[in-house]
């Protein structure tokens, strides 16, 4: 009697201490999830303030590309040709 009293003591005891691991091992496997998912998060935001950077266009110095509006005068305008017809998309003879 003993003997079935101990042997189920210690099949609980081990069961108890695997349980007490393998939630340990969750807990630690979700923990680190959560930090992959932080720092991936982080350079999301880090890429995302970069290109916002680029498109307020504090720090670039565009005054170099304006165009003096006198300097339009001088260029010619081509008028568009409208010389395209659709009748000849549209036909089956050709």
């Amino acid at each position: 009697m003993k003997k079935i009293f101990i042997l189920v003591l210690a099949t609980l005891l081990g069961a108890s201490i695997l349980s007490a691991k393998s939630a340990e091992h969750k807990k630690v496997k979700k923990e680190n999830l959560k930090e992959k998912h932080l720092k991936e998060q982080m350079e999301r935001e880090k890429k995302f303030a970069k290109e916002q950077k680029f498109y307020k266009g504090k720090e670039y110095d565009l005054s170099a590309q304006k165009v003096d509006p006198k300097d339009l005068d001088s260029i010619q305008v081509i008028e568009p040709e409208n010389d395209f017809d659709m009748t000849d998309v549209y036909r089956d003879d050709i």
